[in-house]
């Protein structure tokens, strides 16, 4: 077998891929406007945020509308001219995954297990389109731990799914919505863990809140445009 020798440095140049997760209502679908030259893969039909970006979508409604776009994203002529892949959200595409799963099976246990699995593979095949960044934004779950600490991060059906979710990247935000001493709403993304929140950046250039502009992130991480 040929060894292909690869190096570190050039990670970020083969596409930047990021979860963000946050409530209902913070911005995370606005984010995709943000992204260079984005293709939506939208589970929520929740996009009148970015209806002014015109950007192309594809609507996930089963399991082979999401066969189909990530044969075309890989193979198609026509999806290289999207740098960017999105999808909105992940915690959705997870419950189109299991509404499949418990028509198959009278066992809950079971399709959530096979749920696990199928979204398993299918989050590493899209996190690792070549060339492509790759935008997942989750929902935002509320935990509390046995000694009653509140924690945040993202939510996906089965707690199984939402524990394992952070390890499959290495860009993980949170997109919070804080008031200022004005009382006026400022969103911002989140890439450093305060203990509550649930927050990484691997790279290590990015600064503990960045602006929700997730075009700029990627060139502080030294992604291509």
């Amino acid at each position: 077998m040929a060894i292909n020798l690869k190096r570190s440095s050039q990670l970020a140049s083969d596409g930047v891929k990021l979860l963000v997760y946050g409530q209902a209502g913070a911005g995370k679908t606005s984010l995709i406007k943000t992204l260079p030259s984005p293709v939506v893969l939208s589970a929520e039909g929740g996009l009148l945020s970015i209806a002014d970006a015109d950007v192309p979508y594809i609507e996930i409604g089963s399991m082979d509308d999401l066969r189909e776009a990530y044969k075309w994203l890989e193979s198609s002529t026509e999806a290289k001219e999207f740098k960017s892949v999105s999808l909105d959200s992940i915690s959705e595409v997870a419950e189109v995954v299991l509404a499949a799963e418990k028509k198959s099976t009278k066992d809950g246990r079971a399709a959530y297990g096979e749920m696990n699995t199928v979204m398993t593979d299918l989050i590493r095949a899209f996190r690792d389109l070549p060339g492509r960044h790759v935008y997942m934004s989750a929902k935002l779950e509320k935990l509390q731990d046995e000694m009653g600490k509140v924690m945040y991060g993202p939510s996906m059906p089965g707690k199984s799914l939402s524990q394992g979710l952070p390890y499959f990247f290495d860009e993980v935000l949170a997109l919070r919505v804080e008031k200022d001493a004005e009382g006026n709403s400022q969103r911002a993304l989140m890439c450093d863990s305060d203990g509550a929140w649930l927050a990484k950046d691997r790279s290590g250039k990015l600064a503990q809140w960045e602006a929700p502009d997730l075009g700029e992130i990627i060139k502080k991480m030294g992604g291509v445009e």
